[in-house]
């Protein structure tokens, strides 16, 4: 599982780049073009002052102004915003998604129906076949089998060795399905700081502008408040993405846990219904 959030993280990182020297090489083209245009008109105007006045042509009707995807817009203002701080919360932002992605995976291999599985596991100890429930525990990936296969493994042992594995197991599952939470949480953390930084950066910048200026105007502050605003914009929107997702895997870690207390109390009592360990 650490291997496949790596791997959606670089996955991520690759398609992005793609789009940003994507959007570059058409801002390039678009330049270019103007650049061409521009001259052409010259030359069309020098032509005209030479040459008698012709009949005025009809005016053409405007082009529809050619609409702007979503991505593409965004993509524009994460340039306008600065290379350097949005490209750093651009990180936490896909490398917070992609343990999200990680965890959400991993708990939902992890449920399963308690109930059913209980079920099955007294189906064999009542015929007093224990290997039995150990392979049914065995053919399931969730952490509730896993501790009743522990507690099934130390059965000769006796009652208290029982349910001292078992608690201890429970600890053990718990720590595997917050896995990945810390990483989260500072992704969560470190994007709007990021976003705050390059706000005070660009407030800095504008300042810096107004005393190169000796004048205080909306031109000479716009580009660094328009910086300072998109960068804490971008930070805030990375830091609710993750709190969302963050909440819903500590809920699903939540009612796993729940799962697996009620599962390991009834575990114990089985085994003293009938008579596995005394």
């Amino acid at each position: 599982m650490k291997k496949l959030s790596i791997t959606l993280a670089l996955v991520a990182l690759f398609t992005f780049g793609f789009n940003y020297q994507t959007v570059q090489a058409q801002d390039g083209a678009a330049e270019t073009t103007e650049e061409v245009v521009a001259t052409e008109e010259t030359t069309e105007e020098v032509v005209a002052t030479e040459e008698p006045a012709a009949e005025a042509a009809p005016a053409e009707e405007a082009a529809p102004a050619e609409e702007t995807s979503g991505h593409k817009v965004l993509l524009e203002k994460f340039i306008e915003g600065g290379a350097g701080f949005m490209s750093l919360v651009l990180v936490c932002l896909i490398f917070g998604l992609a343990f999200c992605i990680e965890r959400i995976i991993s708990l939902s291999l992890a449920s399963t129906n308690a109930k059913k599985l209980l079920n099955a596991v007294e189906s064999n100890l009542e015929n007093g076949n224990v290997e039995g429930a150990k392979e049914v525990c065995k053919a399931s990936r969730s952490p509730i089998a896993s501790i009743m296969h522990q507690g099934l493994n130390r059965t000769k042992d006796g009652l208290d060795i029982v349910e001292k594995s078992v608690l201890a197991y429970g600890s053990v599952e718990m720590g595997r399905m917050e896995r990945g939470l810390t990483w989260i949480s500072l992704a969560i953390g470190l994007a709007p700081m990021l976003g705050f930084m390059g706000t005070v950066i660009g407030m800095i910048g504008a300042f810096d502008a107004i005393e190169a200026a000796g004048d205080i105007s909306p031109t000479v502050v716009a580009g660094g408040i328009k910086v300072a605003l998109l960068t804490t914009v971008f930070g805030l929107v990375v830091a609710i993405i993750l709190q969302i997702f963050y909440n819903y895997i500590v809920t699903r870690i939540d009612s796993i846990t729940n799962d697996m207390e009620d599962a390991s109390i009834s575990f114990i009592d089985m085994l003293k219904k009938h008579k596995i360990v005394e």
